[in-house]
């Protein structure tokens, strides 16, 4: 059994032994009046923790490169960084996400590099640096699909060892696991986290 920890603080939660904020958390309000997320980067999304769970079980290695790509405040780095040792780059199309990704980092402890790009920027290089590149529910429109799959393309002729994304499920998610299952070595999960409460959805992880 997990031991019990009482967090004085109703806006401030843990999930995965990572600590995390809601959004109506006092210094995530203050940032509010400075920085406005635009794409969907104002929260914690659940494929973030279904994602934390998958890496629970194949993790990367210790003191390994990681990219969290289109990682909002970056949870799952946070993650990666302090269970793993991780060295950790956050990229994101908007930099109005990484005062929060910092808050969070601050809060664990842990330093994670920023990078603003959007996925067709990211070259072969950048990607094969990394040993694994994830993401968490970033496949959520169907402009999305192309570029994405492209990213995968480059990351795997680059060196990367492994891609990994979590989605809930939606039809975007499943048409890049069909792009990808034509070139590389594909594996989808169903899969579920337990914390913070239970969530279902999808695993992608590709390999060379």
């Amino acid at each position: 059994m997990p031991e019990l920890i009482e967090i004085p603080d109703p806006n401030v939660y843990i999930a995965y032994g990572v600590y995390l904020l809601k959004s109506k958390h006092r210094l995530v309000n203050r940032l509010k009046q400075y920085y406005q997320p635009t794409a969907h980067g104002h929260r914690t999304w659940q494929a973030s923790f279904l994602l934390m769970d998958y890496l629970e079980h194949y993790p990367p290695k210790r003191r390994s490169t990681v990219m969290d790509v289109g990682c909002g405040w970056s949870p799952v780095g946070v993650f990666c960084a302090s269970h793993y040792k991780t060295k950790v780059t956050a990229v994101d199309k908007d930099a109005n996400v990484f005062p929060y990704m910092e808050l969070l980092a601050a809060l664990n402890d842990v330093s994670i590099t920023q990078c603003v790009s959007r996925f067709e920027r990211i070259t072969t290089k950048q990607l094969g640096e990394h040993q694994l590149v994830m993401g968490a529910d970033i496949c959520f429109w169907d402009e999305m699909v192309k570029p994405m799959s492209n990213m995968v393309n480059r990351a795997m002729r680059g060196g990367t060892e492994r891609v990994v994304i979590a989605d809930p499920g939606r039809p975007t998610f499943y048409e890049l696991v069909d792009l990808c299952n034509r070139k590389w070595n594909t594996e989808l999960r169903s899969w579920y986290s337990l914390e913070p409460n239970r969530f279902a959805g999808e695993i992608l992880e590709v390999k060379p």
